[in-house]
């Protein structure tokens, strides 16, 4: 499929292309790891409170690649212990570490737990640690506090929710953007307006909303449980949407180009 990467802060690469198993019926996750690793997917996004991470490790071992070919993500809830939330995660995955290991939610103050994320950092038990669902005030915060600070943001981000303000926060802090629900979960992806794109393209709808989330700097995620939609949605580095398509896609934006994550 493609070796495209992005470099994080810390010198880690991660594809710019994931499988998100977001309300993926957990005993079906390992079929759709499968699918979309032979699709050429290297990378995967999970948490525990989607509870299919077991799924998640049984696709991996399933594929037959090693370990160091796939990035994998999860994600702790802030609740209890992170220290037993992460071996248990682990546990689950069947792994000794994650490449990618988020805050889900910036529950609290937001720099709550980032000191253990950084003792996780530094135990290899994640190569990489993040937040998810941060706006723009609470990455502040949070970097203006942090030893080492996050190097992935993980954010609703679609034309509807073009989150413009946030993405140019973390841009300036050196933190790359993770697109969740690229696809806006189905709702409006028969846009008239995102239909006119596809056409002038020869594409499908999904696969112009994914290209246009990467010409707008994010790592896309997205969802299917469906072997054709998952193979199709890999197809999105052999075009490239031209200035008017961005333009007509950015005005779809319902959020007025906010600098919040929710």
């Amino acid at each position: 499929m493609t070796d495209q990467t992005v470099r994080l802060a810390d010198g880690v690469e991660m594809p710019l292309l994931g499988l998100g198993v977001w309300q993926v019926a957990p005993r079906g996750t390992a079929r759709v790891v499968e699918w979309a690793l032979a699709a050429g997917y290297r990378h995967i996004d999970t948490a525990a409170l989607y509870k299919n991470e077991e799924g998640v490790g049984a696709g991996l071992r399933a594929s037959g690649l090693a370990r160091d070919e796939v990035f994998i993500t999860t994600k702790f809830m802030p609740r209890g212990d992170p220290d037993r939330e992460l071996a248990a995660s682990l546990d689950r995955l069947g792994l000794d570490y994650v490449d990618l290991y988020l805050i889900h939610w910036p529950t609290g103050a937001a720099t709550r737990f980032w000191d253990r994320f950084e003792e996780f950092l530094a135990q290899g038990l994640a190569k990489a640690i993040g937040v998810s669902n941060y706006g723009a005030a609470e990455l502040t915060e949070l970097i203006e506090r942090a030893s080492v600070p996050p190097a992935v943001n993980q954010i609703e981000f679609n034309p509807f929710a073009y989150r413009r303000r946030l993405v140019e926060a973390c841009q300036q802090a050196q933190v790359v953007v993770q697109a969740y629900s690229p696809l806006m979960q189905g709702h409006g992806i028969e846009d008239r307006r995102i239909t006119a794109v596809a056409e002038k393209h020869g594409r499908s709808n999904a696969q112009v909303l994914l290209r246009w989330a990467l010409q707008r700097d994010t790592v896309v995620l997205p969802k299917s449980a469906h072997q054709d939609r998952i193979q199709a949605n890999a197809q999105i580095f052999d075009f490239t949407l031209d200035a008017a398509d961005l333009a007509a896609l950015d005005a779809l934006d319902r959020t007025d180009g906010t600098a919040s994550a929710r």
